[in-house]
């Protein structure tokens, strides 16, 4: 999810559900230590849920990173071991970190050892054409001797050569009963799920036999979809959520602040309506909400929510 997760995102998806979790885009560990803290690491919804994602893989570097991650509010650090992309590979993170399971042990290792919050990983299931269970039961088995007691799993293998990140999401088999299996040989460890997963159906099933879910590109395309979450899944029965027009006011302030603060780099309003393209989705009035949000600018961006909101008439 890099360059989508980002803290504006998170902000609105924030609007729609107060108690899932989050993540933070994939930050790696030079990113942190040699460049622009606040710009990685601003919350924007303090006090919530959210996660902090590194990417990396030396241990002293991950421990000062998850440092950081615990001071600036964030209750979970998660270590990326499933992102296949050529460049990851180049810095020697990413997916191809579940061929070196002593080193991801020892990265855990430091990183508990320097921060009180929890330390997860997410991962796949194998790595380029293997299809043994065992391979990624080994892992899980060894880097929960290190201390990790929570694993995201991608259902599908990660190939590194010949796919892109996005075939890489697309054409390597979905397993979920590898992580079924996991469940069921871990049941002391968190086993979360991931993997083209895109509605409550399919989401109560997998919970069946696993103790979570994450959602990834269809939280991003079609958020509103969460907006059943807190009621569904974390037992607030007691709060209604917030309609589409409540977020895009809400939305609507939010830029409005975000133009005027100041700090190195300009904030344009594009660079926060840009998550929100999907709030419409599968609704009367999507076209022209998009193509509103699209065009907004920050001179105009007073007439694009009155746009936005005209398309919204029947939902109000």
């Amino acid at each position: 999810m890099m360059n989508w997760t980002d803290r504006h995102c998170r902000f609105f998806h924030r609007q729609i559900t107060r108690y899932t979790r989050l993540y933070t885009e994939m930050v790696t560990t030079s990113a942190l230590l040699h460049g622009n803290i606040p710009c990685h690491l601003d919350l924007n919804d303090a006090g919530n849920s959210t996660a902090l994602q590194l990417g990396g893989s030396e241990p002293a570097s991950l421990a000062k990173s998850a440092k950081l991650g615990q001071d600036w509010g964030y209750c979970e650090i998660n270590l990326n071991c499933g992102c296949p992309s050529g460049r990851v590979q180049k810095g020697n993170f990413g997916a191809c970190l579940m061929e070196k399971k002593k080193l991801v042990a020892d990265c855990i290792k430091a990183m508990k050892d320097a921060v009180d919050i929890d330390i997860t990983v997410k991962h796949r299931i194998g790595i380029d054409s293997g299809k043994s269970y065992e391979f990624v039961r080994d892992f899980v088995g060894e880097i929960s001797e290190a201390g990790c007691q929570t694993f995201i799993v991608h259902a599908r293998n990660a190939i590194l050569k010949g796919l892109s990140p996005k075939k890489n999401r697309e054409i390597p088999p979905l397993k979920y009963e590898y992580v079924y299996w996991l469940a069921r040989d871990f049941p002391n460890l968190e086993i979360i799920i991931n993997g083209s997963i895109k509605n409550t159906k399919e989401i109560d099933l997998h919970l069946k036999y696993v103790d979570g879910v994450m959602l990834g590109r269809e939280a991003y395309h079609n958020p509103y979809l969460m907006a059943d979450f807190d009621r569904r899944y974390f037992g607030d029965v007691g709060s209604l959520p917030k309609t589409r027009v409540e977020i895009i006011d809400a939305m609507t302030l939010y830029i409005n602040q975000q133009l005027g603060r100041s700090g190195t780099r300009r904030i344009r309003s594009n660079d926060i309506t840009r998550h929100m393209l999907g709030l419409m989705s599968g609704m009367p009035g999507a076209r022209l909400f998009r193509q509103a949000l699209s065009n907004s600018n920050d001179l105009v961006l007073d007439s694009t929510t009155l746009l936005a909101a005209d398309a919204l008439k029947k939902l109000r």
